[in-house]
């Protein structure tokens, strides 16, 4: 007998015998194979070859069917947040303010561009074309602080003033009734003269002279008794000398009042303009542009390390005040400075000698300490009435007792040398220190409720001008000698090429020379306030534009910085130190590719030049 194939052997030699086929040992549904006979019992457990057809096959399938759905589960998922991403960007995006502050802005910007003209040819006339004044922003500016001076003064009821603020209010109405003025005449002055020793005008002629009469005037109170004109040169050629336009009795007023009571109304003017949330945006913006000017420092190719380390520590170390000064924001030490009871600056003992010669006493017999009275004192306290003139020379006496009092004693701190409601900006060198009025952060400047593009683009861009004036050494010759010179120099000279290729609005061309100082702060004070304004959109949200103007942000950024510098073109006073107010435009914006890129325009336009200059 031959002894039974492996199971595993056995459909091999069935099908190599011809005798037996895979299927012959499937059973019916009686359980009988093909033969009518049983299975044998070696058949029951096939081998695994055998049963790989019909076990794997439907796996197969529902693997492929498993990753169907889970293909289309993701499509599916990737489809949805796509759209849930679209709705978002279109719901976050940049909205329309609709705020009264910006409505008045856009009217504002309306009214001084002339949107016909193509930006990428003359973007200076794009957005300020229809500009007119000496000095259209800056100046309107200015006025417009003026006018919130006067409506403080006129309200007096609306304030809880104390004796020494009230004084302010007064000496205001009294220069603006004209007709007490008028109808007291010559007297008060015909008084003040015979107090002096009299001419022979007055009426009491004495021994003392003209001349020393007008000595005594001139040096007590500091102004010439007789009539005076003001005479300017014309803003453009021959330059001829034209009377200044006299000014409203109202700003006359204001500017007197101010001048003699600045911090009664430096207080009011920093209580209605300028709020603790405005002081914070001003100083979260003024921080964006600090920081983004302290990176770019980073990437400076003609300054060698150690300069790049100092020129970093001179801006982390520097000093801001921003609105107005600390006594200001303080109402209870404003009220000191013409309070009658108890030291204060208005009250300092003064001879009348040292006023009539303050440098020969100062330098020679008589010693005089801070905080000590001098010999032969009298009380500069201002006394109002009963005459606008006798009220005015009180103030006067005041006045210059406090300044003088300003140079006997040191001060712990920067003394301001603008008004609070001035528009100046500046950088002081000795207390390394920038100052920043709150006259200047007002609109169309600054609001805390403006578009986040018109904040950087107009303020931002002052901001960082005036913190590259930290630098301007470096800018003069020999001012770096560890820097590389020949990269500073190149960069100079392209940026002196750059302003004397750009054509002025009568055709001629300007020479940068004296200007290209400040040509360098304008290029990159946009350059730092761009940069700093570009990682504010990238970290945050809920950007507005203004309504009805068709600008994207980046636009309207740029708008913002050439709303700044409009001014009526040719009205620039020769002396001054800025290019004309279109090359203040056309120059930093041209000098920047994003400008270009986001206007559209074509190369080898104006404003997008086949070379730029790269300084800061």
């Amino acid at each position: 007998m031959h002894p039974l194939p492996e199971p595993a052997s056995l459909p091999s030699l069935l099908l190599s015998s011809g005798g037996w086929r895979p299927e012959w040992g499937r059973t019916r549904a009686g359980g009988m194979s093909r033969a009518g006979g049983m299975r044998p019992p070696w058949n029951q457990e096939r081998a695994p070859e055998e049963r790989l057809p019909s076990a794997t096959e439907p796996g197969r399938q529902w693997s492929m069917v498993r990753r169907m759905l889970t293909a289309g589960l993701l499509f599916s998922l990737l489809l949805g947040f796509s759209l849930l991403l679209v709705y978002i960007f279109r719901s976050c995006g940049p909205g329309p303010c609709m705020t009264p502050v910006c409505w008045d802005l856009l009217a504002r910007y309306l009214a001084s561009g002339n949107t016909s003209v193509a930006p990428c040819t003359d973007f200076f006339n794009f957005a300020c074309g229809q500009a007119k004044g000496t000095d259209y922003s800056f100046q309107a500016l200015a006025e417009e602080n003026k006018k919130r001076l006067r409506r403080i003064l006129e309200a007096p009821g609306s304030w809880h003033l104390g004796s020494g603020e009230e004084k302010a209010f007064q000496f205001y109405s009294s220069c603006m009734d004209t007709d007490a003025i008028e109808a007291a005449g010559a007297a008060p002055l015909r008084q003040v003269i015979e107090e002096l020793g009299g001419w022979r005008i007055s009426g009491n002629w004495t021994s003392l002279d003209f001349n020393r009469t007008l000595r005594l005037l001139m040096s007590q109170y500091g102004y010439f008794p007789f009539f005076r004109a003001y005479l300017r040169p014309r803003p453009t050629p021959p330059y001829t000398p034209v009377i200044q336009p006299a000014r409203p009795r109202w700003m006359k007023c204001v500017e007197e009042t101010g001048t003699f009571f600045e911090p009664t109304l430096a207080t009011l003017f920093v209580r209605e303009a300028f709020s603790p949330s405005t002081q914070s945006a001003a100083m979260e913006l003024f921080t964006a542009i600090k920081n983004a000017l302290v990176s770019r420092l980073r990437r400076i190719p003609w300054m060698d390390e150690k300069t790049r380390k100092e020129a970093q520590n001179r801006v982390t170390q520097l000093q801001v005040k921003m609105g107005a000064p600390e006594w200001a924001l303080k109402p209870s030490l404003a009220r000191q400075e013409y309070n009658d009871v108890g030291p204060c600056p208005c009250q300092l003992l003064i001879s009348p000698q040292l006023l009539l010669s303050p440098l020969t006493r100062l330098s020679g017999r008589q010693s005089v300490h801070p905080g000590r009275s001098l010999t032969n004192p009298f009380l500069a306290l201002i006394q109002l009435g009963p005459s606008y003139l006798q009220s005015f020379l009180s103030c006067v006496r005041s006045l210059r007792a406090r300044i003088v009092q300003s140079f006997l004693q040191s001060f712990p701190y920067h003394r301001w040398q603008v008004s609070p409601w001035g528009v100046n900006a500046y950088y002081s060198i000795p207390d390394h220190v920038v100052v920043f009025p709150a006259g200047l952060l007002q609109p169309p400047f600054f609001h805390p409720g403006y578009p986040r593009a018109v904040n950087f683009g107009a303020a931002g861009s002052i901001m960082a001008h005036e913190l590259l004036h930290i630098f301007y050494q470096l800018l003069l010759p020999g001012g770096c000698p560890a820097c590389d010179t020949r990269a500073l120099q190149g960069a100079l000279l392209c940026l002196k090429h750059h302003y004397e290729t750009i054509p002025l609005p009568n055709g001629t061309f300007f020479n940068g020379s004296r200007t290209f100082l400040e040509n360098a702060a304008d290029i990159g004070g946009l350059a730092i306030a761009l940069q700093a304004y570009s990682k504010r959109l990238l970290w945050h949200r809920g950007e507005t534009i203004l309504p009805n103007l068709d600008l994207s942000p980046q636009q309207l950024f740029f708008r913002s910085y050439a709303q700044v510098m409009c001014r009526e073109p040719g009205t620039q006073e020769p002396q001054d130190p800025h290019s004309p107010p279109t090359l203040r435009v056309h120059g930093p914006l041209s000098n920047t590719p994003a400008f270009a890129r986001y206007f559209h325009c074509p190369h080898g336009a104006l404003m997008n030049p086949s070379s730029r200059c790269q300084l800061w």
